[in-house]
């Protein structure tokens, strides 16, 4: 199994080094940690409970917001992760 794991990724990178990866594919690479980021963080700050939990209760989805908006106006992730956490801390232990 790890012959044939090697040999398809080999071919591929072989592939691309000499022709390139082609634009329409590079476009559509360039979502995939967007997508694989959604698909962590989203049922998380939803389901925290283990049911939809969309009210003012939810801890981690009140925080994810905040994150959220630090994160978009800001483009820092220390300031991003030191509020959401701090959040997740005053709301879940005060």
């Amino acid at each position: 199994m790890v012959i044939v794991t090697y040999f398809t990724r080999f071919r591929a990178l072989a592939l691309f080094r000499l022709t390139g990866i082609p634009a329409g594919l590079h476009k559509w690479l360039k979502y995939v940690p967007l997508a694989i980021l959604t698909t962590l963080i989203v049922p998380t700050l939803l389901l925290s409970k283990g049911y939809l939990d969309i009210s003012l209760n939810n801890h981690y989805l009140i925080a994810g917001i905040a994150a959220a908006f630090v994160a978009y106006k800001s483009h820092n992730i220390l300031a991003t992760l030191g509020i959401g956490m701090s959040l997740i801390f005053l709301l879940n232990f005060l």
